[in-house]
């Protein structure tokens, strides 16, 4: 009795498709990735107001910049020019809320041109997405990091709310999702190479 073999065909299909199934997956958590910085984003910069620290006695953000005042009692929000005074230049807090809230603006428009690139296979899409990242990023790491140059005075690591924590992690995660994008497509070349190679 002759044992069936493998066509030629059959065993050209398998790794294929695994290579098929891996860059599915890659592309699901990319997807994924960029859900969550956008949560994140809307998260620390509306709904929590774009507020660092929220503490009963202590409130500053990006819009709200809250002392406590022992005369009165109670929180004390200032605004400019009092803000000059305070040390927190107008032009510099204004960069920082362009940083961040263009972080969210341009982080929105990621996934239409990673899906888009995904179904035609189009490379100028897929390098449209990672243009929107690294700006994302360096816009997002920018203005965080002014605003935090003008308060750190006040600001004490311990002090620092769920805001804070869910800038640093979208940064952190826009940094990894712009490694994955430039990365993703020149595996599938690699790999596109190699199997008409073989051919």
């Amino acid at each position: 009795m002759e044992v069936p073999r493998e066509t030629p065909c059959e065993a050209q299909k398998m790794p294929v498709l695994r290579s098929r199934r891996r860059n599915q997956l890659r592309f699901l958590g990319i997807m994924t990735l960029t859900v969550t910085v956008i949560f994140l984003l809307f998260f620390a910069l509306l709904w929590k107001a774009g507020n660092l620290i929220d503490l009963p006695n202590l409130r500053i953000g990006f819009y709200n910049f809250c002392l406590w005042n022992e005369g009165t009692g109670a929180l004390q929000c200032h605004q400019f020019p009092e803000l000059e005074a305070l040390g927190v230049p107008r032009v510099g807090l204004a960069l920082a809320r362009l940083g961040v809230y263009g972080a969210l603006v341009l982080t929105l428009f990621v996934p239409l041109p990673l899906f888009l690139a995904w179904c035609n296979s189009n490379e100028g899409e897929w390098q449209l997405a990672v243009g929107f990242l690294a700006t994302s990023s360096m816009l997002l790491a920018s203005g965080l990091g002014l605003f935090l140059t003008y308060t750190w005075k006040w600001l004490r690591p311990s002090l620092l709310g769920p805001g804070f924590l869910a800038l640093g992690v979208a940064q952190g995660l826009l940094i990894l999702l712009l490694m994955a994008t430039v990365m993703f497509p020149q595996r599938a070349k690699d790999k596109n190479f190699r199997a008409a190679s073989s051919v």
